[in-house]
């Protein structure tokens, strides 16, 4: 058996996809699971709970941490120690592997053009530390021989069915779609990496199968010379039929949109990551795994004609 907590989410979806490959026995896990294959396991469970999750991990051999809690800080210092030490008692006392999806949140600021593996951990951010004290403890724990565990990475991300959780989406073909203009945080003018889902479903389901590929960190698979942030919208433009138009948001803006829609609020503390060129390395991971991934120009086929 193989387990994904937080599987309603777009990582979860793709994942469960890539799953298929190495084991039918699949089991989903969130507070309303839904089939993605159609032997799929659900059990609905509140991952802040140590008895469900011990329940949910059950007989598992590989547990896949895909969970997306509220995009609000406050929320992330309370709930996840309580999560991530859920599920670290419960695989240790079910001995299964763990697998946990994380982002790049927790990286030096001055470090963001060429991150890979071993870029400084310094995160400016609340939302960085907290993610980095999860990180640190999850690598303890493999550390000290304690669980087999690893790692793995992503940059933003982009793909299928991503409407309501990618920036992209968000700030760019939702407005389109509307015939509106799209919106970028900070300057058009700097690279930003983003991952592709179905690229990273099935590298987080390939890194979960390999014994080798634990206890360390990995990038997953980001196509390299990534787009500046006016021509990601005008490639998406041209694939919506559009006109390129949009509008720079300033951290000032973010900060007066935050008083009508707390999210935007959430956002400010983020604005680092959109003021400087933003370059995701994943050639650790391709070399390995001799793994090429998808073109930005067909994933943003790919995800337009999904939305």
């Amino acid at each position: 058996m193989q387990t994904i907590l937080g599987a309603g989410g777009a990582i979860g979806r793709e994942l469960a996809k890539a799953l298929k490959e190495y084991t039918r026995n699949i089991r989903l896990v969130s507070r309303n699971p839904e089939k993605v294959n159609p032997t799929d396991d659900l059990v609905s469970a509140d991952i802040l709970n140590l008895d469900d999750v011990r329940n949910a991990v059950r007989d598992s051999t590989v547990v896949y941490v895909t969970v997306g809690l509220r995009y609000d800080t406050e929320t992330w210092k309370k709930e996840w120690p309580v999560l991530i030490g859920n599920v670290l008692t419960a695989c240790k006392e079910h001995n299964c592997k763990l697998v946990f999806f994380d982002n790049i949140y927790m990286y030096d600021k001055n470090h963001l053009n060429g991150m890979t593996e071993e870029t400084p951990i310094n995160s400016p951010s609340q939302k960085g530390k907290v993610r980095a004290q999860i990180a640190k403890r999850v690598m303890d724990e493999a550390n000290n021989g304690k669980i087999n565990t690893l790692i793995a990475r992503s940059a933003d991300f982009y793909g299928p069915k991503t409407k309501d959780t990618s920036m992209l989406s968000e700030m760019v073909i939702n407005p389109f779609s509307k015939e509106k203009k799209a919106n970028w945080i900070g300057l058009t003018k700097f690279k930003h990496s983003f991952t592709y889902t179905p690229d990273a479903g099935k590298a987080t389901a390939m890194l979960g199968n390999t014994d080798d590929a634990y206890n360390q960190v990995w990038h997953l698979p980001t196509s390299a010379n990534p787009l500046t942030g006016k021509e990601w919208i005008e490639a998406i433009a041209r694939e919506m039929g559009t006109k390129p138009k949009y509008r720079e948001v300033s951290k000032f803006i973010l900060r007066i949109m935050g008083l009508f829609m707390p999210i935007m609020g959430e956002i400010v503390e983020m604005y680092y990551q959109y003021d400087r060129d933003y370059v995701f390395d994943s050639r650790k991971f391709e070399q390995r795994f001799d793994f090429t991934p998808t073109p930005y120009m067909e994933g943003i086929k790919n995800t337009v004609k999904a939305q």
